[in-house]
Formats: structure tokens, sequence, C-alpha cells
């Protein structure tokens, strides 16, 4: 008889202390995903409305509540109790079936649209955001028959292989061979950085004339103008850029790109995936702009971080059944119950709420209490914001060359959990972003309150002086 193999000495713990668990993690988890930017990373045990709670039971201001994932607050018990009841009820279905959740989900989307954009679209749904944006490339390429899109300096749009050949960064790609279809980047209008060298005030939207400048001549290498047909198919644009740090671009730039991606019949693909759903103090952060995206990719905080749902809406040209029909694409787990249940229940909970007066009356007290803390400290070298949807841009002391060293020293600090601001010790947990790894992108809860706002603002201003002490 063979002798049964002991357990583990550490896996048969009843506790397991941080360091084993830490041991065990690097050297049985992939490190692959972005988990060890850090030397030594933090283990949370739990989460309630914007806080982090550690083993110990430190409490952690969260300022990023997963990349704008979880616009709801951590814990939000109407949308776990809807998750909690879909379980119970239908968990699991093959997606070749329906069921109620994705159609009145589905129609809820489709017809928010029609009353925002007075343009009839249909939904499909996915898992991931860059899933979801592979979906829309399928359906370009579905009505245009061309592969290459142009993108912006800064975009992200996911980490698939699809998704980055049009994210701009280089780093994403370069372990992975060739990406023949990789994006044709041009500069976003980043007004504090700009990318020509101009002024806000005096340039005449100088980045949109020189796009536009492409279309002149063959020779640019777009356009046949015998034809005018163009070889790009479409631009895949953030309104708001996420990663590339929040930018806000003047409010008049997307009507005058899309004039000219129209002469060209050059689809606009709206990515919403981490600025939809409010975050920017309206549905979509495209409304701002306005104009109307022929295919808009949504994702993250449509179930408020829980069981993760993503999807495409394109107008009904584009994704009608006669033109895309069953089979197009596929994801097993595309329309999941659990998601799509949790999903209606976000949809609700929206339309009761008055976040379009709330959020940006929230977004306005937080910038000016920031901008406040900017007089003080030279090296915060610009605030702004839409909504909640607000940037912090670390610099030296002149203000504007970037200080990524400074940021990297705050987050480090926040993340020790030994900050005092508020009579008591606690952590801050910011995300970093922005084309110099300088900018804090700050996504707060929906939920939070000034007094919550007034504490983020402490924190961050005690763990700025300390950092300065330090680098």
């Amino acid at each position: 008889m063979s002798k049964v193999k002991e357990a583990d000495p550490v896996m048969s713990k009843k506790q397991i202390s941080k360091d084993e668990l830490l041991k065990l993690e690097s050297q049985y988890c992939s490190w692959g995903d972005t988990v060890h930017y850090v030397e030594k990373p933090n283990i949370f045990t739990r989460c309630k409305g914007s806080y982090l709670y550690d083993d110990s039971g430190t409490e952690y201001l969260d300022l990023q509540m997963i990349y704008s994932a979880v616009n709801f607050g951590y814990g939000n018990e109407r949308l776990n109790n809807a998750l909690k009841k879909q379980i119970d009820k239908l968990p699991q279905l093959a997606c070749q079936y329906v069921h109620e959740e994705k159609i009145l989900l589905a129609s809820r989307l489709a017809q928010r649209m029609e009353t925002t954009f007075e343009e009839k679209g249909r939904v499909h749904f996915n898992v991931g955001g860059a899933q979801a944006l592979e979906d829309s490339l399928k359906l370009v390429r579905n009505n245009t028959g061309r592969s290459l899109v142009f993108a912006f300096m800064g975009g992200y749009h996911g980490r698939t292989l699809a998704a980055s050949a049009i994210t701009s960064s280089f780093r994403y790609r370069e372990r992975y061979g060739h990406f023949g279809d990789r994006a044709l980047f041009v500069p976003f209008p980043y007004c504090f950085r700009c990318f020509y060298g101009k002024k806000r005030d005096s340039c005449n939207l100088f980045c949109l004339k020189q796009f536009e400048k492409l279309f002149e001549t063959e020779y640019y290498g777009v356009v046949d103008k015998k034809t005018n047909l163009c070889e790009f198919s479409a631009f895949y644009i953030e309104p708001l850029q996420g990663t590339g740090g929040y930018v806000v671009p003047p409010m008049e730039y997307f009507i005058e790109l899309k004039k000219v991606l129209d002469q060209y019949k050059i689809l606009l693909v709206d990515d919403e995936i981490q600025m939809g759903f409010f975050r920017t103090g309206k549905f979509w952060s495209i409304e701002h702009f306005g104009v109307t995206p022929d295919i808009l990719v949504f994702a993250k905080a449509l179930t408020n971080g829980l069981n993760p749902l993503s999807g495409v809406w394109a107008k009904e040209y584009l994704i009608s059944p006669k033109v895309f029909p069953p089979g197009s694409t596929h994801s097993t787990f595309s329309s999941n119950p659990l998601g799509t249940a949790v999903g209606l229940e976000t949809m609700k909970l929206i339309e009761e709420s008055d976040l379009a007066r709330e959020l940006p009356k929230k977004g306005k007290y937080f910038v000016s209490r920031l901008k406040s803390l900017q007089k003080k400290y030279p090296e915060i070298g610009h605030v702004d914001g839409l909504g909640l949807a607000l940037r912090i841009e670390m610099c030296q002391k002149d203000g504007y060359t970037p200080n990524k060293k400074l940021t990297d020293a705050i987050v480090d600090i926040g993340l020790s959990g030994k900050l005092s601001a508020g009579g008591k010790t606690r952590g801050l947990i910011l995300d970093v972003g922005g084309y110099y790894k300088n900018v804090f992108t700050l996504a707060p809860s929906f939920y939070i309150t000034e007094k919550e706002i007034d504490l983020g603002v402490d924190l961050f201003e005690e763990a700025v002086a300390k950092a300065l002490k330090k680098v």
C-alpha cells in the first residue's frame, strides 16, 4: 500500500504569517502582472466603503478604487445582494441561450444610447475590457475590410495582443514579436505637456491641424487622393486618457477631429472602459465633447468591480444581425448571469441617483483642496479633473520637469500604513499613471464624503512632506 503524502507543513497551519504568504507568492505566482512593481506587496484582508484593511486592521483610504471599477464603494450592499440572489437563482448559463438579465441590461444600455445620441444600436457583451475592445476591432474590420487604425500617444486599451497593438506604450509589446497591425499614434491634446511645445491660449488646436495635414497628399501615407479612401479604418480614443494620466483635452477638440474622420469615412471608437458610468460626471465621458461615437466600449464599473462584465455598443448598421451574424465572435462567459444581474442593478442604481449633480460638485471641491495644496508645494505641477476623475502631476521644483522619484516615494509612504493625519494610523492607496509615470490618477468612490476628501488631502500632504525629506 502506498504511503499517503503528508500535507505541506506551511499549508496545514491554522494561521499563515504575512511573510510566509509572500514567500509562497514569490515562488508560485506569476510575476507577469503588476504586483511586483513594489518590492513588498501589501496583503489586504477586507474592504468597506472607501477603505481597504490589512491583516493588522490598519485602514487605508483608497483613491483609486480598482482603477475606477468600484465606483459605488466597496461592499455595496445593494449590488452585493444582487450577486448573491443570482447565485441561488441562475449562476451559470451557456451563452447560446438567453436570460432575462442579459436582455434587460442590453436594452437599458442601448435605449440610453438612443436617448443620448439619437442613434439606434445594439449591445454585445464580453468579460474584460480588452476582450470587448477586440470585439470592437472585429466590428471595424468587418465593416471596412481594413485593419489599420489611428490611436493616441498616451492611449491605453488593454494588453491582449490586439489591444496592445493600439496601446501606445512599446513596453507592452516588446517581448512579443512584430505587430503588423500596430496603430499609427498621433499626439493627444495634452496641453500641459504639448507634444509640439505650443501654449493652449494661442495654439489654435495646432495638434489637430497636424493630424488633418496627413490627408493633404497621398505621399503622407494615409489616403488615396484620387478616391478619397483612407487606409485607416477607425480612430480609437479615450475622451479622457486613463493610464496616460487622466488628461482632459480642450472641449472643442473632438468636434473638430470628428469633422476630419467623417470626411474620410473613418469610424470613431470610444473607449469608456475607465471613464464610463459617470466617472466624469456624465454617463459617458464623450458626452462632454459634443460628438457621437460609431462604436463604444465599456467595462469595469458596470458591475462595481464584482463579477466582470464588459461590452460593445455599435450603431445598427455596424452590428445588425445581417452584417454581424451569429458566431461572428464568442466567449464562454460573455453574457454571464452573475455579471448581467449586477450590471442591471447598477443601471437601476444610477437611474435612481442624482450623479450628474453630485459628482461635479464633489470633484470641484476636491480640485479646490488640491489647488490650495499646489500653492504650498511647487512640486505639484498640475491639478485638473472632470467629475471625479482627477489628476495630480508631480514635478521638480520648477513645476514642470517630471519627478517620478518623488511620485514613487509618495506611493510607498502611503502603502506603508504609517500616516497619522486624521488622528490615527492610516494608509493611502494611490494609482500612478502619466507619460512619465509622475501623475496620480484619482478615482475615488462616488460616495466619498467631504470629510473623507479632506482626510485624503491631509494624508496626501503628509506623504508629500515625508517624501520630500526622503528624496
